[in-house]
């Protein structure tokens, strides 16, 4: 998450820092020309500029959310690349500004103190409202690059609440910060995330269909970049750069950082030079000056008249209606929330183009009509009085194009799918009911439309009684392990039964498909301690992480008999009930990826660790069960993503590349004592071959058919 935060992190440091000096210098100006009472407008003018800024960007999400797919990715390159004009703006602006930018505000908050309280919320609102303006349009440009990860706006909240403090600490004289070096530094950088920006709004310009050359790539990594690598996520993060880049991409980025960082580096020289060499002539001539403008002011201040010289109110004075003290803070941040309301109605609330499509057994696909090609979003409705699973399909094939699970009577959810050329109709399944099938549509033209071909039961019938006697074969080696693991604990051959105990644990967790089959049996022989009252002590502690931290703690042969002949019997047990045990032919699909996710949750991060530091150990047949699991499932994954299992076989090719580093004859690398580069490698590739794995029960998933 970082990765995302760390552009977002520093533009709400910036710019809060920027808003914040302003606000800050404000303040000052008014309590030092004793003032105070003007305060309160002042920070009607901050909430007003707040309000704005966060009125902006709700309509930018809600406006963007109203369109189509094509007309999205137009709209979000559009404002990319504003973003990036805005920010380069800013960028020489502040490197500008920063050292005369006290005097000019005062001048300023002097000029609205004489004008009046409107004019001096008016010259906060401007002097905050464009930070806000600038901030709230970056940060929706990269959380819009950034997907559904919260980076961004975590990154920008913690900016903007350290700039805050920054703020504050000038304020009260706590803090000295060179603020001509600090925008400098930080300018830097934001040109270079900048660029990166620019590139990605220039992407989506050519998705949307706005600019040509889409498919002409100047830079095709994806095949030898590990994309779930840390220094990947780190560069894709923070500058946008991808493994793929079209020409247009690739000129813009290198063009705009040649250009706008050659002409920041000369400006920021040719800034320092002349008032290095100017600063004591002018610190001279300012002292006369300083000296005729006190005497000025002093005779001003006798000029002035006080409250004795003020005409007294009569009695027969008409009496001053005054406005409640809350009336325009509330307006301030009412007016730009009503006119944020009103855009985003007038918009529209959903996209154009979208179908509201009925979802039961006695009206399913009502309201459908053929779409357009191209990725379209369909709302869809359930009319009826039974949770409901609804597909897009093609009837001739079952071909399913997009799916909704679990869709409840009365609610509506959004379907998006890519359509082409083809028919098209829909499949409602309501629970405890039968499935229906809609009148099929017609589609003319387009291209890009994937469907997932269904499997049935009798599909996976063949790979599921590969795998059972994958298993049962596991599991009688698994019975022989076992006893010899016993029969060494209880001769008091320590040294050999914690030989025996990896060999054998390695093999159960070879086995990881099939743990939801094993009912009972699986907490007996590889349950962990967590949870129970007595920890590592609790009677209900059993099998091998029992016999693991035994062995690994010093615990006499004796004590440990007793668990070690439970592990065998219940090992034995296991294999006698396994025939007669019920396997979900739909398992099969879904352990292709649990089993990895068990193995980053408990063995990469040392949780399920009692002593032996086998973790990687455990790992290897962790993965070694996936491999075998995917050679059975190969035949259906072939058929339908033929590109999904070379990505995978390389995923696992390094995975156990980075594994058998960790490999040193009989013994592993605890996970604890990996260097950090070696572990941000392993859990980067474990991470790659989850998201690579991740399609497969999707893909395999047994779907009803009319």
């Amino acid at each position: 998450m970082w990765d995302d935060a760390f552009p977002s992190f520093l533009i709400g440091l910036r710019e809060g820092l920027e808003g914040g000096l302003i606000v800050s210098i404000l303040v000052a100006t008014l309590v030092r020309a004793g003032a105070k009472s003007r305060l309160p407008q002042v920070w009607t003018g901050v909430l007003a500029a707040i309000a704005l800024a966060m009125s902006f960007g709700a309509v930018l999400t809600f406006t963007a959310a109203s369109l189509s797919a094509t007309a999205q990715e137009a709209f979000g390159g559009t404002l990319s690349v504003i973003a990036v004009a805005f920010v380069t703006a800013m960028v020489f602006w502040m490197r500008r500004s920063a050292r005369s930018l006290s005097g000019e505000i005062k001048e300023k908050v002097t000029g609205a103190l004489a004008m009046g309280a409107g004019m001096l919320v008016l010259t906060s609102f401007l002097a905050v409202g464009r930070e806000g303006l600038e901030t709230a349009l970056f940060l929706w440009t990269t959380a819009r690059a950034a997907g559904e990860s919260a980076g961004p706006m975590a990154g920008a909240g913690i900016g903007l609440v350290l700039a805050a403090g920054l703020c504050w600490g000038l304020y009260r004289r706590v803090l000295k910060i060179n603020l001509t070096r600090f925008f400098t530094a930080t300018g830097a950088v934001l040109i270079v995330i900048a660029a990166g920006v620019l590139g990605y709004g220039l992407r989506d310009l050519q998705e949307g269909g706005v600019l040509p050359g889409g498919t002409a790539y100047a830079v095709d990594l994806g095949g030898s970049v590990d994309a779930g690598s840390w220094y990947s996520t780190l560069i894709q993060g923070v500058f946008n750069l991808t493994p793929t880049m079209t020409w247009l991409q690739a000129v813009a980025y290198a063009g705009y950082l040649a250009v706008v960082m050659t002409l920041f580096v000369r400006g920021v020289r040719g800034a320092g030079t002349p008032a290095t060499r100017s600063r004591p002539a002018a610190a001279d001539r300012a002292k006369p000056a300083a000296k005729a403008k006190g005497k000025e002011d002093g005779k001003a201040q006798e000029e002035q008249p006080g409250p004795a010289a003020e005409a007294p109110r009569t009695a027969s004075a008409t009496p001053v209606r005054r406005r409640p003290v809350w009336a325009v803070p509330v307006a301030v941040v009412a007016v730009p929330s009503v006119v944020a309301g009103l855009v985003v109605a007038l918009s529209g609330s959903k996209p154009v183009g979208t179908q509201t499509v009925a979802v039961s057994e006695t009206e399913c696909g009502k309201g459908f009509t053929a779409p357009e090609p191209g990725r379209q979003t369909f709302q869809m409705h359930n009319t009826g009085d039974k949770t409901s699973e609804v597909y897009l399909v093609d009837p001739a094939s079952n071909a399913v194009y997009g799916e909704i699970e679990g869709l409840a009577p009365g609610t509506t959810r959004d379907l998006v799918a890519t359509v082409a050329g083809g028919s098209y109709a829909w499949r409602c399944v309501p629970t405890g009911g039968r499935a229906v099938t809609s009148k099929a549509v017609r589609v003319s033209g387009g291209a890009g439309a994937k469907a997932v071909v269904p499997v049935s039961e009798k599909d996976l019938a063949a790979p599921l009684a590969a795998y059972r006697t994958y298993v049962e074969q596991g599991l009688a080696t698994l019975v022989t392990q076992t006893r010899e693991l016993s029969d060494d604990i209880g001769a008091g051959h320590l040294d050999a039964a914690r030989a025996d105990w990896l060999t054998a644990h390695r093999t159960y967790s070879s086995l990881g498909a099939a743990y939801g089959t094993f009912e009972d049996y699986d907490q007996k022989i590889n349950g962990r301690p967590d949870g129970l009252p007595g920890g590592v002590n609790d009677n209900g502690f059993t099998g091998f992480h029992r016999l693991e931290y035994g062995l690994w703690h010093g615990q006499s042969p004796d004590r440990l008999k007793a668990p070690a002949q439970q592990l065998a019997d219940d090992a034995a047990g296991l294999r006698k009930a396994f025939p007669t045990q019920t396997f979900d032919p739909g398992d099969l699909p879904l352990r292709a990826h649990e089993i990895l996710e068990n193995t980053l949750q408990f063995e990469l991060t040392g949780h399920a660790d009692q002593g032996s530091g086998t973790e990687l150990a455990t790992a290897d047949a962790n993965l070694a069960g996936t491999r075998e699991l995917l050679t059975v499932l190969r035949p259906l994954l072939t058929s339908r993503a033929p590109r999904l299992l070379p990505a995978v076989d390389a995923d696992i090719a390094r995975m156990q590349k980075l594994l058998d580093a960790a490999h040193h004859g009989d013994s592993w690398t605890p996970v604890d004592r990996l260097d950090a580069t070696a572990r941000d490698r392993l859990n980067g590739a474990t991470g790659q071959l989850l998201e690579d794995l991740a399609p497969v029960p999707d893909l395999l998933e047994i779907r009803k058919s009319a």
